[in-house]
């Protein structure tokens, strides 16, 4: 390995259920309104061309099985909202792959979280700018173990979840999505190349709201462990 003039930032992985061996982190992709209730909360109609945006791989806070993660509150906003989503790590890449190849290049899945500065964004919105402030801030993306294929198959269906403090938020069905995995992951591969370590989130169903500092998250997807998260 070559010499740095700084060290080099530690590399960002995932817990994988039933091993010690870890799954290393590339990019993280976002489809946003991908299911037809949430697309419509949030002014969308129809059956829209899926657009995607990006969280830095560092933004992820990772929690172990049956334990229960801290979020730190993040700073300049008053309006921090839960999406819960099926999160997708692949094992395989390419360009323009098709839905056939884009399933077959599925490595996992696990019960994911993309946090949202909604005041910010919709500022940013309202200007005509960039996301990046309201969606890729320090650990706004916790995500649970990771449940390879073979252990998980593959979840076109079953329930996803999302309690605060004991009470349902949000409630949908993996069958909701307005794309599917496949079809989300082939078309972003028309607009990059992926790559082995590449995670995608898939989109959150209708629900979603703002948390506070002290408020526990519970986000389930079926078959897989539940992802806690208390806000700090």
């Amino acid at each position: 390995m070559a010499d740095t003039v700084i060290p080099c930032p530690p590399a960002v992985s995932l817990a994988v259920q039933g091993s010690a061996a870890r799954f290393p982190v590339r990019r993280v992709y976002c489809v946003g309104r991908n299911y037809a209730e949430h697309s419509r909360e949030m002014g969308g109609t129809g059956r829209e061309l899926p657009f995607f945006f990006s969280k830095p791989a560092d933004a992820i806070l990772n929690v172990a099985p049956g334990v229960e993660g801290v979020l730190p509150y993040p700073p300049q906003t008053q309006d921090l909202h839960h999406e819960v989503e099926l999160v997708v790590a692949l094992g395989a890449g390419g360009r323009d792959l098709t839905v056939d190849q884009a399933a077959q290049a599925v490595w996992g899945y696990a019960v994911g979280l993309d946090m949202t500065r909604r005041d910010l964004q919709a500022q940013a919105k309202k200007a005509g700018r960039p996301w990046d402030t309201a969606k890729g801030f320090d650990h706004s993306a916790p995500i649970g173990p990771l449940y390879p294929v073979a252990d998980a198959g593959v979840p076109t269906a079953g329930a996803i979840q999302l309690a605060v403090n004991g009470q349902v938020r949000q409630t949908g069905d993996l069958s909701d999505m307005i794309w599917s995995v496949p079809e989300a992951i082939a078309y972003l591969s028309t607009l990059f190349e992926l790559h082995p370590g590449d995670l995608l989130f898939t989109g959150t169903p209708a629900g979603v709201g703002a948390v506070q500092a002290g408020d526990r998250l519970v986000g389930t997807i079926a078959g897989l462990d539940a992802l806690q998260i208390r806000i700090a």
